[in-house]
Order: C-alpha cells, then sequence, then structure tokens
C-alpha cells in the first residue's frame, strides 16, 4: 500500500475518502480514526496529544487529521478500516478488535493481571512488543503503545452487591475478557460504544456499567445515574492504548519519521498515565462530595471472578495458539511481577 494507493485507485470511493493524505512539497497528512469522542478526557486526548507531538516533531511534515469514534469508521472497527487500507493509521485499546485474535486481550488489559508499569515493562523488555509485532503482522499492521488508563473501577450498580447471586441476570455494560469472566456468573454481559453508556443506565437498558475509572466516569456522567461504585476492577488492573499502523503505510514513511512516531507514542502514554493518576484521585474526592459511596468488591465476589477468570482463560488457552504463546511469556513475568510487587510496593502502599 503505497502512498500513492491511497490517493488513487481501486478500493473505492469511501475507502480513498477516508484514508486520503495531503502530500505537498514533502508534506504527509493523514487521517486518523480513533474509537474514542476525540476529547474525551484520557482516551481522546491520547491520540490527539500523540497527533501533536508527531506534528512538532517533524516539523509539519507528517501531520494527522484525528477523526472521533464514529466520525470516520464504527468505534469498533478502527483496525478493520487500517487493515483494508480505508484509514492508514488509526487509535484504539486492542481488546476492540479481539474477535480477529483473542490474543489480543493481553496487549490491552486481562482480568487479575498486570498493572500500567509492569504491562510495560512486559511490552518493553519481556518480549511482550515482539509477540505484538508478530500477531499484528498476520493483519498487515504495525502497533505502538500509547498509555494506559492504570487501574480501572469495577463498575457503577443501581444495586448494592452484597454477594454472587445479586451478580445473577444483571444487564452489564463491561469491555474485553473482563465480560466474559461475568458471563460466567450469569451477568448479561453488553458491549457498546461509550458515548451510549449514560443513556443505557438512563433508560433502565444497563443495570451496571464498567467505563474506566473516576476521572472518566465522573466526565460521562455515571454518577447521576447510581451512587454505588465499586472499586478495583479485577477485570481491568490496567489498560493499554495502542497507534495502530497499517504496514505498508508504515513503510512508506522514512526512518525518521518512524523513529517520531515512536517517540511520540511513548511521550503520549506517559502524558496519560500521569492524566489518568492525578484526575482520579481529584475525581474520586469530587464524587464522595457528590454522594457517591465507593465500596470493596465482596470477597466471595472477588473469588468468584477469580474462578471464572481462570475457566475463561483457560479455554482460550485452549483454542488459541497465538493466546498459549503470549499467555505463556506473559505469565512468566507476571510471577515475578507479584512477587517483587508483593515484597517491595505492598508493604510501602499499607504504612505510608
Amino acid at each position: 500500500m503505497k502512498r500513492r494507493t491511497f490517493l488513487t485507485a481501486g478500493a473505492g470511493a469511501t475507502a480513498v475518502a477516508l484514508a486520503t493524505p495531503a502530500i505537498a512539497q514533502g508534506k504527509i497528512e493523514w487521517n486518523l480514526p480513533t474509537s474514542f469522542p476525540k476529547n474525551a478526557p484520557g482516551v481522546g486526548t491520547n491520540v490527539t496529544n500523540f497527533a501533536e507531538k508527531v506534528a512538532a516533531m517533524s516539523d509539519g511534515r507528517l501531520s494527522f487529521k484525528v477523526f472521533g469514534g464514529g466520525e470516520l469508521v464504527p468505534p469498533f472497527g478502527v483496525e478493520d478500516a487500517v487493515q483494508q487500507g480505508k484509514a492508514p493509521v488509526g487509535h484504539n485499546p486492542p481488546y476492540y478488535a479481539a474477535g480477529k485474535n483473542p490474543s489480543l486481550h493481553w496487549f490491552t488489559a486481562v482480568p487479575f493481571g498486570m498493572t500500567a508499569a509492569e504491562h510495560y515493562a512486559w511490552l518493553r523488555y519481556g518480549g511482550g512488543q515482539e509477540l505484538w509485532d508478530d500477531i499484528y503482522a498476520q493483519r498487515n499492521l504495525k502497533p505502538l503503545y500509547s498509555g494506559n488508563s492504570n487501574t480501572q473501577s469495577a463498575g457503577w450498580f443501581k444495586s448494592e452487591i452484597k454477594s454472587l447471586e445479586d451478580l445473577k441476570g444483571l444487564n452489564m455494560r463491561i469491555a474485553g475478557l473482563g465480560g466474559e469472566m461475568y458471563r460466567k456468573l450469569g451477568v448479561n454481559a453488553v458491549l457498546m460504544p461509550p458515548p451510549e453508556i449514560f443513556q443505557a443506565m438512563q433508560s433502565g437498558a444497563l443495570d451496571a456499567a464498567e467505563w474506566v475509572g473516576p476521572f472518566l466516569d465522573q466526565a460521562f456522567g455515571l454518577q447521576k445515574i447510581t451512587k454505588n461504585c465499586y472499586l478495583p476492577a479485577y477485570n481491568e488492573p490496567s489498560a493499554a492504548l495502542a497507534i495502530v499502523f497499517n504496514k505498508d503505510a508504515w513503510a512508506e514513511l522514512s526512518p525518521d519519521l518512524q523513529a517520531i512516531c515512536e517517540a511520540a507514542a511513548l511521550a503520549a502514554s506517559q502524558e496519560a498515565l500521569a492524566q489518568f493518576d492525578y484526575h482520579n484521585a481529584r475525581a474520586l474526592a469530587a464524587l464522595e462530595a457528590e454522594g457517591v459511596v465507593f465500596r470493596d468488591v465482596p470477597d466471595d465476589v472477588a473469588e468468584g471472578l477469580k474462578s471464572a477468570w481462570e475457566e475463561v482463560r483457560d479455554e482460550l488457552t485452549a483454542q488459541s495458539e497465538d493466546v498459549a504463546r503470549v499467555r505463556e511469556s506473559y505469565d512468566t513475568f507476571l510471577a515475578e511481577s507479584v512477587k517483587y510487587a508483593n515484597v517491595m510496593n505492598m508493604p510501602l502502599l499499607k504504612r505510608r
């Protein structure tokens, strides 16, 4: 897929409209769809931050026109659009495309898994990026890690959850393998784009919703529906974001522009993590002032979720060779991280 292919050819008018870069006097402008509203705190600003950094560092030689979820492609169709050449690059959490390959969950979040810092350490030094590159190459894609929400909220529930029995029959918006885990416990897990969550909760279509954490949950107004919020999200101890290039488009970039994109994605990832950590802490206090009650997940519910997750994990491992090899790498470093965190981080967190 040469740059000229985006401008001409055979993909049809719609694909050309989505993908067309402006190339003038050696400058490239590419459309960049994201799965989120582009001004949404944390998730949307992650991609706009990336685009601003690339434009600045390249002195305008490479720039991106960011389109919010649904403006050019469906929120859950970003990677399809990039793979098909309808856009040269996109932005989403990898697990939004896990229908293509279930191993993609491990590059975003898995229940009872790694924190944001641990996840990036695995990607950078533990072989995770190499596995990610290999698996995405199967679909002619090149992924760049661009951010993480850190630990999320378990969800907003209209009724208090006191036991596993209280979960049965609930309609709950939840993404990723957390949804599969909750289904094992009798929950009707629903995946819907973020802008639809509030209305679905308000209308009664949903009994509960897991979105991100205090910062984004407050921005989306979930505290106006219910005052019951459970922490933390055992289903998402962190959740990564990615900039995903069509590999042919990526190959058309000069080495220095590729390096700029990699540096901009890493810089945007640090910005996102700082933004989430800072604003989550402040939003927690603000939501408590609004009357929100933050509740612990009951022990039997947490234990039930862990058992359900182990069942889901083992089923996926048996079904997919990619899951098996990614899980082996991931679990090896997770075990080391747990041991390290238990002797280094946990005592400090308990006593500070």
